[in-house]
């Protein structure tokens, strides 16, 4: 029976809410973090923090002790270079290692769903090969595994990049909709996997219950925000690419915003919310609760 989950990634945008999930279904969580201030201010209280980084394996061992399951919300950010050391290379690649020693019964790593839009229609993405390997990685490690493929969060609007002061900010043309899921439903998915696993191997897509365009979310999320107005700005994305070609965080943005507004995303959540639960937040529902990030 697992009892205590190590968690890295925990104050990340997504790591918040699946940490406050497991917490509420009863789960004891270790999680290493580099901010120990920041990360009380963040997760509840009941969090054991164990202070490190993912570059000391030691700090890895520590965190592992007692725990029986892992959960990882890594990610490559916009400033990383592909051939420096990435959490979600390198660092994937020694909890792994040190989870065998540590005789983890199962592990869980949240992915992508859009990554697969990788090799298709002449796009190709290094950032979405780091995403491939760390699943594979995962599928071959010999640890029970569950690997979670989201689509796009809700928390993209309040707590990520799409708006800046009072603008939302959108580039080119979203052709496909998109079941953006709140972090909230997504963390008790987790929460449940871990409750009701044993030890076969999983792969669920993660959706929310309504599409929207990014254009459509936009305006969902601008009519329903309670704060203040927000206004709506779009980027031609031919700008976005010549700003790319002078900035690290540009290029980022304009590769992730490029494989969004083209990857046809289909519905394939119907295992996920018959096995973890269907989610129940709508993202007008979200909007009025949201708070910019400060």
């Amino acid at each position: 029976m697992i009892k205590t989950i190590a968690v890295f990634g925990a104050t990340g945008m997504l790591g918040v809410p699946v940490v406050k999930e497991l917490i509420n279904e009863g789960f004891h969580v270790r999680a290493l973090v580099r901010d120990i201030e920041k990360a009380k201010r963040l997760l509840p209280h009941s969090v054991e923090f164990i202070t490190g980084n993912l570059k000391n394996e030691q700090d890895i061992e520590n965190t592992l002790v007692g725990a029986q399951g892992v959960y990882m919300n890594l990610s490559v950010k916009p400033e990383d270079k592909k051939n420096q050391w990435l959490a979600e290379r390198e660092g994937l690649k020694s909890i792994i290692k040190k989870s065998k020693i540590a005789n983890i019964q199962r592990i869980a790593l949240c992915s992508s769903l859009v990554k697969n839009h990788n090799q298709s229609s002449g796009f190709h993405w290094w950032v979405f090969d780091i995403k491939e390997d760390a699943v594979n990685s995962i599928k071959t490690c010999g640890i029970p595994f569950t690997i979670f493929y989201p689509s796009s969060f809700m928390e993209n609007f309040d707590k990520g990049d799409y708006v800046q002061d009072d603008k939302i900010m959108l580039a080119g043309e979203s052709k496909y909709p998109m079941y953006f899921i709140a972090g909230e439903d997504y963390g008790k998915q987790v929460a449940y996997s871990f409750k009701k696993l044993l030890n076969e191997n999983k792969h669920y897509p993660v959706q929310g219950l309504e599409a929207f365009t990014a254009d459509q979310a936009a305006e969902i999320f601008k009519k329903n925000y309670p704060e203040k107005d927000l206004s709506i700005k779009k980027m031609p994305i031919g700008l976005l690419w010549f700003l790319s070609l002078f900035s690290a965080k540009m290029n980022y943005i304009y590769k992730i915003i490029t494989a969004l507004n083209k990857y046809p995303e289909k519905f394939e959540s119907e295992t996920t919310w018959k096995e973890l639960g269907k989610p129940s937040i709508t993202l007008e529902e979200y909007s009025r609760k949201a708070s910019l990030k400060q």
